[in-house]
């Protein structure tokens, strides 16, 4: 009988958010450009890669086309030296109508209910649907999974990605991730095996020395 063939090695995805901007926590920014780190964000940005350089080898660093993660990706890639390279599969939520809406004013809306109660059945007003970035989310993950076999890669995205990410990751229905919290410049570490993903650490501002996969 022929052997089967060997699985491939883990890849370890350290998912962070980009820093603070001016806007986050009032405004759905989405897809928009020119939305520039806050000097807050901007020193989110070089911590977290000083507690990204203490892993003994990242091998690639990837990150949302946006300027504001293109600039939280920046110090990681300088501190790690490795070049960023964009991938668009890790934008933001294709916010449609409601990108720069503020939230307060969305949450008088009858319809954020269902962004919160009711994702799975939700699409933006002339933007992308919570299942189109789930599936979006999983198909960027598999490729990216496929040409880093056994290796650390580095995925600077948003916060809803990244929920997204850990939702699947976790088996958690898509109506219930909206309970995940992804923190400016917080470090997610998701390894992705043959048997299927495993959650390693969700939302860390802490020290990553003893963060490996297995």
């Amino acid at each position: 009988m022929p052997r089967r063939p060997k699985p491939p090695p883990p890849t370890l995805a350290l998912f962070v958010r980009h820093g603070r901007t001016p806007t986050t926590g009032k405004v759905l920014p989405g897809r928009a450009p020119g939305l520039h780190l806050a000097e807050e964000g901007r020193a989110q940005a070089e911590a977290v890669a000083e507690r990204l350089a203490v892993l003994k080898k990242v091998d690639a660093i990837y990150s949302s086309p946006l300027e504001r993660t293109r600039e939280t990706a920046s110090p990681i890639g300088r501190r790690l030296q490795l070049k960023v390279r964009t991938d668009k599969g890790l934008l933001e939520c294709d916010f449609g109508d409601w990108t720069g809406a503020e939230l307060k004013a969305l949450n008088k809306l009858p319809e954020w209910r269902g962004v919160q109660r009711h994702p799975s059945g939700f699409r933006f007003p002339g933007g992308e649907s919570f299942r189109e970035m789930q599936t979006r989310i999983a198909t960027t993950l598999g490729k990216l999974r496929a040409r880093h076999p056994g290796q650390t890669v580095v995925l600077v995205s948003h916060a809803d990605p990244i929920k997204m990410a850990v939702a699947d990751a976790a088996g958690t229905h898509l109506d219930l991730f909206q309970r995940i919290v992804i923190s400016p410049c917080s470090v997610t570490a998701i390894g992705y095996a043959d048997a299927g993903p495993y959650l390693l650490t969700v939302n860390s501002t802490s020290d990553l020395t003893e963060l490996k996969v297995s």
